[in-house]
């Protein structure tokens, strides 16, 4: 079954025994109100930097004990994700993060009123419930915890052929396509859903918190969900069947193997592609994309944006991780992890401080980041040679912007995509932007009659543009100005003449050196540009005993979605089959 093997692909070594009760430290509502040194009426560096008035406040260097049975490194989604149901199955866990605000790639911020994301902004299947719910539900649910949405079906999109309003579902679509692309895209657009719609049964019948890395996977997901995972199969019958074997491919081989061949269908599917991980259709797992299409292209679905923002998720997870006893401490800057007879047995952060890690290490960074923090005499030459030989994907540039609503049109949409010119290709830098205004859905986020509003290249910065040179150099300014202005022109394409950016009171300019700064990312890395069919994402273990992976660095890859799976993974593994059971069987999957 492809499903169950895509979970034996991450088998761990066995799981550790049980662990102590964990204590309870940090509140996410006591926060200060320190700004922290930016020019809010400028273009500035720090668009995802730490922040200002959401800084939660510390009254203790560390908190607690310095030791747990589980550290974890980073607050990313994924280690919170970790982390959080290693409190819920009874752990002591401890979360040391380097900023000053937890959330990694996703955390949020604050200036002159003004809550930004910095990170993702589209999402879906939080509201869903069972097998097919967003993973990252799925460990809310574990948590006890809910985010109340805000639903919509739209987003703009303005590429070469002309602007339209893109609608999901199975039926909105075709009318876009029709005036835009003509009727043999309709055709094979139809096609491609007949053929693939079919097999999201498959693709979603084996829930991620379900999996673990160790052969217990088999009561756990494999006996556990024989029976919808064969009532699936039998529902699409042999040419199905024979489908469901290419979820580990390419999705291009399913395009290619229906001969679709019309420009803007293969080209939309690359951008569908891209934006959910970093590369192009040839490059994408047709699992991951299949299940993109089930939540987007079926009756009834809808897209989510929480309400409160990304930061929203983020607590909501804190707010999980201290209800079971866990705890995070901010400002912990990791500078090593300390490595005795082969086993991890703790880290030391940079203020001198060691922590104990009794049972298990678990790195959230980038796996190019980890293995800077481990002794080079403690690396396998072949593990080693691994990182450094994996592919990247590129940076970002990020353009943060708060200003009046005043002369913006009433039914301005929260998500807006610009593509300038489909033969660049979508990964090509400086052609594609993505705009979020999420005040739109959640007027919270910004003061009243304001907007706030997110623009970026997706992965698609070259970080060489960049590297070496001094931030408060005029060179660097001038670059920043420069390389921006892609993203201003989508911006006021978007929201059309009644934005002026002289109107704006924050403007914020992120660069592939504040990705690198802020979120300790090598060359401010999306992450690793792993094709599916060449090669696979790593599994979570490591070479040395008691040190794990999560994020995006592993599998199953780079997305909200997937960092989640990773997190919840590498929890499940280091309990017992029977503890993951009775997890599964509470949050009722």
């Amino acid at each position: 079954m492809a499903a169950l093997t895509a979970t034996l692909g991450t088998i761990y070594n066995k799981p550790s025994p049980s662990f102590n009760t964990p204590k309870f430290v940090y509140n996410t509502k006591h926060r200060s109100s320190t700004i922290f040194a930016r020019t809010s009426s400028n273009v500035t560096d720090e668009a995802a930097s730490s922040s200002s008035s959401s800084t939660i406040t510390q009254p203790k260097p560390f908190p607690g004990k310095p030791e747990a049975d589980v550290v974890v490194i980073g607050s990313g989604l994924g280690g919170l994700c970790c982390a959080g149901l290693l409190a819920r199955y009874g752990k002591d866990v401890i979360v040391l993060e380097s900023h000053d605000l937890p959330g990694g790639a996703a955390h949020s911020f604050e200036i002159k009123d003004y809550k930004f994301d910095s990170g993702p902004s589209l999402f879906s299947g939080f509201q869903s419930r069972g097998l097919q719910a967003n993973p990252l539900a799925q460990v809310l649910d574990a948590l006890g915890e809910s985010i109340p949405c805000v639903k919509y079906d739209s987003w703009m999109v303005y590429v070469p052929e002309g602007e339209f309003l893109s609608r999901i579902g199975p039926t909105e679509f075709f009318k876009d396509l029709e005036t835009y692309a003509g009727p043999n895209a309709v055709l094979e657009w139809r096609k491609l859903l007949d053929a693939i719609l079919p097999l999201s049964a498959a693709a979603m019948a084996l829930p991620p918190l379900s999996i673990r890395g160790d052969l217990g996977v088999v009561s756990t997901a494999g006996v556990r969900y024989a029976y919808p995972l064969l009532k699936s199969f039998a529902k699409m019958g042999p040419q199905g069947v024979l489908g469901a074997t290419k979820l580990l491919r390419p999705f291009s081989e399913i395009v290619d193997s229906l001969g679709l061949k019309d420009p803007f269908i293969r080209n939309w599917v690359d951008l569908l592609s891209f934006l959910l991980a970093g590369v192009k259709s040839d490059g994408v797992l047709s699992a991951e994309m299949i299940y993109m299409f089930a939540e987007w292209y079926k009756p009834g679905c809808s897209l989510e944006y929480p309400v409160g923002g990304t930061g929203a998720l983020v607590e909501a997870l804190v707010r999980g991780l201290q209800k079971f006893g866990g705890r995070i401490s901010l400002r912990s800057h990791v500078e090593n992890i300390v490595i005795e007879n082969g086993r991890a047995i703790g880290v030391k952060l940079r203020s001198g401080q060691f922590v104990r890690a009794k049972k298990a290490v678990v790195s959230n960074a980038s796996m190019w980041d980890t293995i800077k923090l481990l002794p080079k005499e403690a690396v396998p030459k072949s593990y080693e040679e691994r990182i450094q030989n994996t592919k990247q994907c590129e940076s970002f540039m990020h353009l943060h912007l708060g200003f009046d609503a005043e002369g913006i049109r009433d039914d301005l949409g929260i998500h807006h995509i610009v593509v300038n010119d489909w033969n660049r290709g979508v990964d090509a830098d400086q052609n594609v932007v993505l705009i979020s205004v999420p005040s739109v859905l959640s007027p919270d986020l910004a003061p009243q009659g304001k907007h706030v509003l997110h623009a970026y290249t997706p992965g698609t910065e070259p970080f060489q543009l960049w590297e070496g040179l001094d931030r408060r150099s005029n060179e660097y300014k001038q670059l920043k100005a420069e390389r921006s202005e892609v993203m201003w022109k989508a911006v006021e394409r978007s929201l059309g003449p009644g934005f002026s950016r002289d109107k704006c009171e924050v403007k914020l300019v992120g660069t592939p050196l504040t990705h690198q700064r802020f979120l300790r990312r090598n060359r401010g890395t999306y992450g690793p540009a792993i094709e599916a069919g060449k090669e696979s994402f790593p599994g979570h273990p490591t070479p040395i005993p008691q040190l794990y992976c999560c994020g995006d660095s592993t599998f199953p890859g780079i997305g909200v979605p997937a960092v989640a799976a990773s997190g919840a993974i590498v929890a499940n593994s280091l309990v017992s089959v029977s503890q993951h059971s009775q997890l599964l069987d509470a949050v009722g999957i």
